[in-house]
């Protein structure tokens, strides 16, 4: 039975539903789906995730009752990432399967055909596509063709959405909405560590927003384009990018022009991540006396960051103390 695109659970259980909703939800999957789950259930259910991010989300809503692995390391660049013969078999067994859509991870399509189990192709009770119910930013079309001219991956939208930390309660929703469908045993745990989650998260994302209130409107510059949710949720003004295009080097035309850009906002902050060769930003530094602060954009990327509260704790606090009047 196919899994449905809306979920109730996604309108929002941190704000009104109440367990008895998620769990008629739940009945509505239907006897079938449940009989042909029951033959797994006495192993432990596995999770896979394509990113940390989602990684490290879906664990907070599983807790120690359900086994989670990535297909992408911590520090990798997603947009560079070639699965294994390995990652196929990280599928086997797993009852959900996690993944950032928006083609940032095209090539699990490619991985769930050869897989081939129905529980977590596109219509399977286990598929999750987190960018579901995403305030998207940059949206181009309807289709997604990773071979575009640009090289560059980005289908249809900018699909850095795990950056902005509102988003989470969206992303685990769908991710507690799919473990619910394929183990309804787990439904009042998954509810309790989700809400416990949010409440944390929550906390943080005041401390956060009151830490970077002062440098409001701040000018970055950032060498991919990576960083739009970030900069909408704190309110930077990102300028400009080092690189529009992925994999291609900028120009001496582009870099002369970005010079000039730095110089004219004064902008004070290039934003770089810590997997992308930093000549061009270094340079860009030189002639400006701009700072190349590298960020992690990814759980994990930087040490740090081994989850996803610490990794804006740890962008949060880098940029704190880039922007603030004391670094001049």
């Amino acid at each position: 039975m196919p899994a449905p695109k809306s979920p109730a659970y996604l309108e929002g259980h941190a704000r009104s539903p109440t367990a008895a909703r998620i769990a008629l939800r739940v009945a509505t999957v239907g006897a079938a789906l449940l009989a042909a789950l029951s033959a797994g259930s006495a192993e432990a259910l596995r999770l896979v995730a394509t990113t940390p991010d989602l990684g490290s989300l879906s664990r907070e809503v599983v807790g120690v009752r359900a086994v989670v692995e990535t297909i992408i390391p911590p520090g990798a660049d997603p947009e560079t990432f070639q699965p294994r013969p390995s990652d196929l078999a990280k599928l086997k067994g797993a009852a959900v399967i996690v993944r950032v859509g928006l083609g940032h991870d095209h090539w699990l399509d490619k991985l769930l055909v050869q897989h081939g189990d129905p529980r977590i192709n596109r219509r399977g009770p286990g598929y999750v596509d987190a960018s579901v119910g995403i305030p998207l930013l940059e949206v181009k079309g309807r289709t997604i063709d990773v071979t575009a001219p640009d090289g560059h991956v980005h289908g249809l939208a900018n699909p850095h959405y795990w950056l902005d930390p509102a988003n989470a309660e969206v992303i685990t929703a769908g991710i507690a909405e799919a473990v619910i469908r394929v183990a309804p045993e787990l439904t009042q745990h998954v509810i309790a560590q989700r809400d416990s989650f949010l409440e944390r998260l929550k906390a943080r994302l005041a401390v956060w927003g009151e830490r970077l209130a002062p440098h409001k409107s701040s000018r970055v510059v950032t060498f991919h384009n990576t960083w739009p949710y970030f900069a909408r949720r704190f309110r930077l003004d990102i300028v400009d990018v080092v690189q529009p295009k992925e994999g291609v080097s900028p120009s001496p035309a582009r870099l002369a022009k970005l010079v000039a850009t730095i110089r004219d906002k004064n902008v004070r902050v290039i934003l770089h991540e810590p997997y992308e060769p930093d000549e061009a930003s270094q340079l860009l530094a030189r002639r400006t006396g701009a700072t190349v602060l590298k960020l992690s954009p990814s759980v994990g990327s930087l040490p740090d960051t081994p989850d996803y509260i610490s990794l804006f704790d740890y962008n949060v606090d880098r940029l704190v103390q880039a922007l603030s009047p004391l670094s001049r």
